[in-house]
């Protein structure tokens, strides 16, 4: 029997638990950057599942690969090895400056790992088990346990949750000479920091500033993350945001579009660094996931990376998203009682707008457009990378109707 989407509606209000604020619809398919919900309306997608299906929903090569693998191994754990992990690994170190790789299942996973690593390894490598402190920034997003709530620069995810993990220093975002205070002290294990701000408004690294982290990081024998779980593969316009500023991290951590949609997460390290997590004779394993790795989220991970190259689409990231970034910047200058400030890089963008954002994104969804918010007042576009002018040009129009619809001032 078909429900409708007022049924599937009211079973959820009944089961689920309510810590999420979904928007009334029931999405049921996808294609390209279109979606369609169960009563058969179309909605362009400028979510792509929060910057994660940046093929798109539903590309043939994928939905085929992905299968494949499905008919053949899902699942094994670690206590073996599988071909697809293999493969997916040798790609991302081919394609980046890591040396070894570690495949977990989130965004939140990767960064827990890549905490873990940087306290290891300054206790056990380095043998300075008094560097503990973890530094982050004003505003950052890591994810939703524990640990990575505890670095998130913004105490409205932290709240009522205490005691988090500590010890953690917060430092404002793009302040070198801030950073410098802290890390001269020698007593931080690590810094972690995003090349753009996703979740805290689309704000991107000053010019200097990641380049200037790598610098301090080096002086003072710090391990310097970069959390690419939103910037990675290929959504900035190049493989990963740091190379806009032409440094390395010694950790970086991906998830989101590494699977296509298919969960997946996974920390990029260097030689030096990966001795923070490598097993010692006779001990214990110091990280491990039951689900990490697993045959079906590495193929989707490797066929997500050969799709990209193949079809040159993180170079059509780079031109949808200059393009897009024009669009946004034009609807600032003609209408700056409505959008104050266009920002981001390649297919990760945002238009600061006056009023309520939450207004805004119900309007442009009545008028079958699906957008989300980042920070306190930032529309956010983050499109998948196969979305064509047309539909970027239908993105910012209905954005801009929405925006006049929501009386905004």
């Amino acid at each position: 029997m078909t429900q409708t989407s007022a049924d599937l509606l009211a079973t959820a209000d009944r089961t689920f638990i309510k810590n999420y604020r979904q928007q009334p619809i029931v999405l049921q398919r996808g294609r390209g950057a279109q979606v369609w919900d169960v009563a058969g309306r179309e909605y362009l997608d400028m979510t792509a599942g929060i910057a994660v299906c940046g093929l798109g929903h539903s590309h043939p090569t994928f939905v085929a690969r992905v299968g494949e693998q499905l008919g053949k191994l899902v699942h094994v754990s670690n206590l073996y090895w599988n071909e697809p992990e293999i493969l997916a690994a040798q790609a991302l170190v081919e394609r980046s400056f890591a040396d070894r790789v570690y495949f977990c299942n989130s965004g939140g996973e990767a960064n827990e790992a890549a905490l873990k690593l940087a306290r290891r390894y300054q206790a056990v490598v380095a043998g300075k088990p008094e560097r503990t402190t973890i530094v982050s920034t004003v505003g950052s997003f890591h994810g939703r346990t524990f640990a990575t709530v505890a670095i998130t620069g913004q105490p409205k995810y932290r709240e009522g949750f205490g005691p988090l993990v500590e010890p953690v220093a917060f430092i404002p975002y793009g302040d070198l000479a801030a950073a410098k205070a802290l890390l001269e002290q020698r007593t931080a294990c690590c810094i972690i920091v995003e090349p753009i701000q996703a979740e805290g408004g689309i704000i991107v690294a000053p010019p200097g500033y990641l380049a200037g982290l790598r610098a301090l990081c080096d002086e003072t024998e710090t391990i310097l993350i970069f959390d690419e779980v939103q910037t990675g593969m290929g959504r900035t316009g190049r493989w990963f945001g740091h190379e806009h500023d032409g440094v390395t991290p010694d950790v970086m951590t991906l998830a989101k579009g590494l699977g296509g949609g298919v969960p997946i997460g996974a920390i990029a390290v260097t030689e030096k660094a990966a001795a923070g997590l490598a097993v010692h004779p006779g001990g214990a394993v110091p990280h491990a996931s039951t689900f990490g790795g697993n045959p079906l989220a590495t193929a989707a991970a490797l066929a997500v990376i050969d799709i990209l190259e193949n079809e040159g689409l993180v170079e059509r990231a780079h031109s949808a998203g200059e393009y897009l970034g024009g669009r946004l910047a034009d609807l600032c200058a003609r209408k700056p009682d409505l959008a104050t400030e266009a920002r981001g890089r390649g297919l990760l963008r945002g238009v600061a707008i006056k009023g309520t954002p939450a207004t805004v994104v119900a309007k442009a969804r009545e008028a079958g457009v699906l957008f989300s918010i980042a920070g306190a007042n930032v529309i956010r576009f983050a499109p998948p990378y196969v979305v064509d002018r047309a539909q970027l040009d239908h993105a910012v129009a209905t954005l801009e109707q929405a925006l006049v619809a929501a009386g905004v001032p």
